[in-house]
């Protein structure tokens, strides 16, 4: 079918913006989470998501392996969202895959959204608006996130940027 992506900085409406996008392609939406929670904070924001999210979306929580559950579950739903891209390039990275690897699997996502009957809409944050963080780590993080953030945008049929709660459209 077709790739979207609804990128932009936090708290700016982009999962709300995905939402509503996978649900005008039909009733069957599927909805993978990324973001793995750490603390109580983390815990109330996977809560408060699922709640807005409601009973029309199937979630299915996936932090490192997002292409097979693609895959597997895109025959199954009109539409999917992925929440969030940069949350899964993190859990991809932290669990000690090379640069290549993870590259690779953001390939094999691309390809298998492109290719699959199911609308495909990814939420991603901009990882580069803001004051660096000079560690290694938050280094490599923001190039790879960059990156495949451009890769994503790059192979889309549509691209959306969330300001203030305003989806601007640039493809």
């Amino acid at each position: 079918m077709a790739l979207a992506v609804v990128g932009g900085g936090r708290r700016c409406g982009k999962s709300r913006y995905a939402l509503a996008l996978a649900s005008a392609h039909g009733p069957r939406l599927g909805f993978v989470a990324t973001f793995v929670p750490s603390d109580e904070e983390g815990q109330q924001k996977v809560d408060q998501a699922r709640r807005e999210r409601g009973p029309s979306f199937i979630t299915t929580e996936e932090p490192v392996d997002v292409p097979t559950v693609l895959q597997a579950r895109a025959p199954l739903f009109d539409a999917i969202v992925v929440d969030d891209l940069t949350a899964w390039v993190s859990n991809l990275a932290i669990t000690g895959r090379s640069d290549a690897e993870i590259e690779a699997e953001a390939e094999r996502l691309i390809q298998i959204a492109e290719s699959g009957p199911a609308e495909i809409v990814i939420v991603t944050s901009d990882v580069d608006f803001g004051f660096p963080v000079d560690s290694p780590d938050s280094f490599r993080f923001r190039r790879l996130a960059g990156f495949i953030n451009r890769r994503m945008a790059e192979s889309a049929t549509r691209v959306y940027w969330m300001v203030f709660g305003i989806p601007n459209r640039i493809r």
